[in-house]
């Protein structure tokens, strides 16, 4: 899916019928000046287009954004469930891979809906062109990938397996998408609490019943 806060535009990953993975950094408030704060945006003000097409066949709106308290600019805590107005009946969703960490030498490619300033088509659903995992570090994990602005937000996903491994937080970009540049992802199985939580809101619970998601480094 395609992620939209007013015009900002990120991808995202329908991994349940009413709740999209994305980035932190993608449903961060900006000032006036286009930077990003520390509060998210107001459910209200999120849209979700539905498709992979070049237009979307449907959007819907968002009800809650369940994130860690870091992650704002992205780095640590780059990433957030958006829990959904509606369940997307017969909608396919992917696989996140929560219980163990990507691994080193495992095959992952990107998927966003991202366009560099030389793509010359318009803007779609993307699969990148992927690396080997070369780097695991707490949160986080690295690889060589395609990146195009747009694609943050999206799933980097196991080849083979098709699980989602993680999100896509930041990228070294030269406005071509066949260039293999320096990429970062978030690892799922480091923020259990973010699904967990998305998961009681979406069964009814109360966002503010929620505990605290920890696991932010200490300031």
């Amino acid at each position: 899916v395609r992620v939209v806060v007013a015009s900002t535009s990120c991808s995202g990953t329908l991994i349940d019928e009413d709740q999209v993975l994305t980035a932190h950094h993608c449903v961060s408030q900006r000032d006036k000046y286009g930077d990003f704060t520390e509060k998210n945006a107001r459910p209200r003000d999120i849209r979700v287009e539905l498709g992979g097409d070049y237009l979307p066949w449907g959007d819907v709106g968002v009800r809650a954004v369940v994130a860690p308290p870091c992650g704002h600019a992205a780095g640590e805590g780059d990433i957030a469930v958006l829990v959904l107005e509606r369940k997307l009946i017969g909608v396919a969703t992917a696989k996140p891979r929560l219980d163990a960490a990507p691994s080193l030498g495992e095959h992952a490619s990107p998927v966003g809906f991202g366009r560099c300033a030389l793509s010359g088509e318009a803007i779609s659903r993307r699969r990148r062109s992927g690396g080997t995992i070369d780097r695991v570090l707490d949160s986080r994990f690295r690889l060589d990938a395609s990146i195009c602005p747009g694609d943050s937000g999206g799933p980097i996903l196991a080849d083979g397996s098709k699980e989602v491994l993680g999100v896509i937080s930041a990228a070294v970009m030269d406005g071509s998408e066949n260039t293999l540049g320096r990429a970062e992802f978030t690892r799922l199985d480091r923020w259990r609490a973010v699904f967990a939580s998305a998961k009681a809101i979406a069964e009814g619970q109360s966002a503010s019943e929620q505990p605290p998601i920890g696991g932010c480094p200490a300031r």
